[in-house]
């Protein structure tokens, strides 16, 4: 499968940065690269960018088509929770501009095997953005109590039907252990 992404509101993003020349940038999200190529092109030769991603496929995929940026571009692989670290570890004491394209990505909803998909009735339950999280979406739907399950269900997912939902899922666990989507 190839990471591939249509960046979103990239016109409007790239206005909203005000980019300069000699800037300092960070895309907490750097995905496929996608707005990250753009802010790019609008920096000089003293400019930089620093792409953060926990998703090693994104990493790979944003790697390739960045290269011909050479050393104007850091990626790095986190979570853009820890950019006050990640800054911190480069030496950057300051930036021009920080954004965030948060979401899922069309690769990771593409990818069954990842567990995002709606696509697969066999896809396995994961839905991990950074592989190297141990915890899994399976792990979640077998171990959690009901309570919590409602309340990710409720407060994530927004749904209406939360509290039955969960009911349901603890009822379907206790026959066998949940793996895949089609179960």
């Amino acid at each position: 499968m190839i990471f591939k992404h249509k960046s979103v509101l990239l016109e409007e993003t790239i206005d909203s940065l005000n980019i300069k020349p000699d800037g300092i940038y960070v895309d907490g999200t750097l995905g496929g690269g996608g707005h990250a190529s753009e802010v790019c092109r609008h920096l000089g030769e003293h400019g930089r960018l620093i792409g953060i991603d926990q998703d090693q496929d994104a990493i790979t995929a944003a790697g390739e088509r960045l290269a011909e940026f050479g050393d104007k571009v850091t990626i790095v692989r986190s979570n853009y929770e820890q950019i006050k670290s990640v800054l911190q570890e480069l030496g950057i004491e300051k930036v021009d501009g920080i954004y965030l394209d948060l979401g899922v990505s069309s690769y990771q909803l593409d990818t069954a095997d990842r567990g995002f998909t709606y696509n697969e009735d066999d896809a396995p339950l994961d839905m991990r953005m950074d592989q190297r999280n141990p915890m899994t979406a399976a792990d979640i739907v077998n171990e959690y109590d009901e309570m919590d399950l409602y309340r990710i269900i409720r407060d994530y997912g927004e749904d209406k039907f939360a509290k039955n939902i969960a009911k349901h899922i603890v009822k379907a666990r206790q026959e066998k252990r949940m793996k895949r989507q089609g179960n």
